[in-house]
């Protein structure tokens, strides 16, 4: 054992006095870690020789007087390696490796007698390090004022940001250099406990960067549990990005009782954009799942009452009346406004249309009591997640879903009031396992309550993972809407499908909506961590349609717009990645367009292999992926707004086999803005030799359903040219 620890130690490790160096298993990562003249813990990270964070600082600040980050003197050191093959639940693909070089710092801080312990952990394509606290009698509960971890940047990169904002991270994407990051402060309002939701040359992460010379560097964390979520404040002059955690009503950052360990800080470099998206670390670095039996877990593609509310032509709401209390009112006597989308027969609608086209379920927003005041009222008790409104018929519509073999998804709107939610979980999950549901989409709306607490704060992360660990005991899977950023937490509880945490498509209803860039931004950025419930497939893409064809809207004016093309909303069923995919337009703008919406049906939302065909963030985006048990390929290709020709070649599928490759383009006068919804079908024959060319339009996009040729096919299909 001796002798094999000393190889190890000689493959990938050099140690002297104060400093040790650690490589990648590919030798292409180094981390170089070491103690300055004051004890003060630093670490450096190269890649390929080339300086990615120069030596940035490491530590904690606790309460009173208390730090942890100087008078170190290193008592252990110890490395390994470890590589395994682990297959997930679901996923994008069907094993993951995880090989990584490991080194262990145990530091003691003579003046305090406490320990902790640095790790770092070394894969091809990145770096995770964590602290951890060993049980001590110096050290047995802990509250930290701030964590006073470094990220010193090599050069003024090219980032793509969005505020640090505690509450929400529904923000369109900022382009700019590092040293020009200037989040907008938003205003606090008299009874916001904080002056301000959005720090100072704030930034959150996943923060992505490309450097001068081609590097692409992301920031994240992975395993966000029992602590509060990492910003990022940056040093202008120094170019130094500063870790700052989201405090409670007291300024703290979190509490903790050893022994105890923090998130991983996470760093993804590569010199391909490609292997970026590609890379699994933040997965490999959470724990495996914590579900023995998970049999019940379903990938899902859905339809829902839904995207009629954003486009104003139905309600979340029953009546018009407000300040409604949700104790003692008789709904029955309420007068009805005629546009409550979420009644008995409107569901078996989109029941009928489901069962029809093969989806698995439908989505139900706005069927329980409440919704005429819930909005930003800072109230307690505004649903009960169990008393539908009088024209929801639960038990009906159980019976119905069941005779078409479709499920129902419940929706628990919280209001923000969290307090309220964790009181109601146990009778709410019960009324839903009593009813046939299986699936919940939860949202966090508005301030939370308790008062003081932030979405991304540690009360709040301990929340959202409770959510998680509690329907998994109810065998219901899990989709959070404005929860914090995800941070590979799917590993651990594989029932949480899918989060939004960021700017959704939903903004294209009824905002400025999002830039044609937006979705070939966020897979290096918000999809780091975990699926995004991102809502494509939207049809009608100009908003004014609504406001033409049903007067009584008044919630899309004229000029709002969904910012693609609609070949590009097909496309984004392979480019956005989620377990959880729905088609979220209105079932009358489908079948109005019954071949473009083929590709939805025929659409796959669990792989066994993925592959990043051409990628370079907020300009375009190209993946190829292979349905789980089947020969069968689906290729998404997404462009900003500009023009340009795609390349796929499609030497991954089997050789000595033909293919028929249905190909849904944009037309040639397509245009996001001036012409979305010009497309084009066409079926070819294709084999592994076979290169596409797809010519992009502004704001557009490709999406491509790959199949075995039958004999059939031989003989009615020309080969691709």
């Amino acid at each position: 054992m001796k002798s094999f620890k000393l190889l190890i130690l000689l493959l990938f490790m050099i140690t002297w006095s104060h400093a040790q160096v650690i490589y990648s298993p590919s030798q292409q990562i180094r981390v170089k870690f070491a103690l300055n003249g004051n004890g003060e813990p630093t670490y450096e990270v190269s890649y390929k020789k080339r300086q990615v964070i120069k030596s940035s600082k490491l530590g904690l600040e606790l309460n009173g007087a208390n730090q942890l980050n100087s008078q170190f003197t290193i008592t252990k050191i110890d490395s390994t390696q470890h590589d395994s093959t682990w297959e997930p639940v679901w996923g994008e693909v069907k094993s993951i490796r995880n090989h990584y070089n490991e080194l262990t710092v145990t530091l003691l801080q003579k003046a305090t007698d406490r320990s902790i312990i640095i790790r770092f952990r070394l894969f091809n394509d990145g770096v995770g390090f964590r602290y951890e606290f060993p049980k001590q009698k110096t050290l047995q509960h802990m509250i930290v004022k701030e964590e006073l971890t470094q990220f010193a940047l090599a050069g003024d990169h090219k980032t793509f940001w969005i505020p640090g904002d505690y509450e929400t991270n529904e923000y369109v994407y900022s382009t700019s250099e590092l040293s020009e990051i200037s989040p907008t402060l938003r205003s606090a309002s008299a009874d916001e406990i904080s002056t301000r939701a959005v720090i100072a040359n704030g930034v959150q992460t996943p923060l992505m960067m490309k450097s001068a010379d081609g590097l692409y560097i992301n920031i994240h964390e992975a395993a966000l549990v029992n602590y509060s979520a990492m910003h990022l404040v940056l040093d202008k002059q120094q170019l130094v990005l500063n870790a700052h955690l989201v405090p409670d009503a007291r300024g703290n950052k979190a509490y903790l009782q050893t022994p105890a360990s923090t998130p991983w800080r996470t760093v993804l470099v590569s010199d391909k954009a490609t292997d970026l998206i590609a890379s699994k670390t933040i997965l490999n670095l959470n724990e495996p799942t914590a579900i023995e039996n998970t049999s019940w877990i379903k990938p899902t593609k859905y339809v829902g009452i839904w995207w009629e509310m954003h486009v104003g032509t139905g309600t979340w709401n029953y009546s018009d009346e407000s300040n409604l209390p949700l104790k003692g009112t008789k709904w029955n006597e309420l007068k009805p406004n005629g546009r409550h989308a979420a009644n008995t027969q409107n569901t078996k609608r989109y029941i009928d249309f489901a069962a029809q086209h093969g989806f698995d379920g439908v989505l139900i927003e706005g069927w329980n009591v409440g919704w005429e005041d819930w909005f930003g009222n800072w109230k307690e008790d505004v649903f009960d997640f169990v008393t539908p409104y009088p024209d929801f018929n639960v038990k009906e519509l159980q019976q119905y879903a069941a005779s078409k073999n479709v499920k129902l998804i419940m929706h628990h709107e919280t209001s923000g009031s969290v307090t309220n939610y964790e009181r109601r979980m146990d009778e709410a999950y019960t009324f839903m396992k009593e009813h046939g549901y299986d699936a919940v989409k939860t949202g966090y709306v508005g301030r939370i309550v308790p008062r003081g607490e932030y979405h991304d704060g540690q009360w709040m992360v301990n929340h959202y993972n409770r959510v998680a660990e509690k329907t998994a005991q109810y065998k219901i899977m899990l989709d959070a809407h404005e929860p914090v950023r995800p941070t590979g937490l799917h590993r651990t509880y594989p029932n949480w499908l899918a989060s939004e945490a960021a700017r959704g498509n939903e903004f294209n209803a009824w905002s400025i909506g999002n830039p044609p860039e937006h979705e070939t931004i966020l897979p290096f950025t918000r999809l780091m961590g975990g699926p995004m419930d991102y809502t494509p497939g939207i049809f009608e893409i100009k908003m004014d349609y609504y406001v033409t064809q049903r007067p009584f809207n008044n919630q899309s004016p004229n000029g709002f717009q969904v910012h693609t093309t609609l070949a590009k909303q097909l496309a984004l069923y392979v480019t956005m990645y989620s377990p959880l995919q729905m088609a979220a337009d209105l079932p009358e703008a489908y079948e109005k367009r019954m071949d473009a919406f083929q590709f939805i049906k025929d659409i796959a939302v669990d792989w066994d292999d993925t592959k990043i065909l051409e990628a370079e963030p907020g300009d375009y985006l190209t993946i190829a992926r292979k349905a789980k048990g089947k020969n069968e390929w689906f290729i998404g290709s997404i462009s900003d707004e500009n023009s340009r020709t795609a390349r796929a070649i499609l030497n991954f599928l089997e050789p000595k086999k033909k293919y028929v490759a249905t190909l849904y383009l944009d037309a040639a006068n397509a245009h996001w803005k001036d012409n979305p919804m010009a497309y084009s079908i066409r079926s070819v024959l294709v084999d592994n030799t076979t290169q596409l060319n797809l010519t992009i339009a502004p704001g557009g996009g490709a999406a491509i359903c790959i199949k075995e040729a039958s004999a059939a096919d031989l003989k009615t299909y020309k080969r691709y040219k």
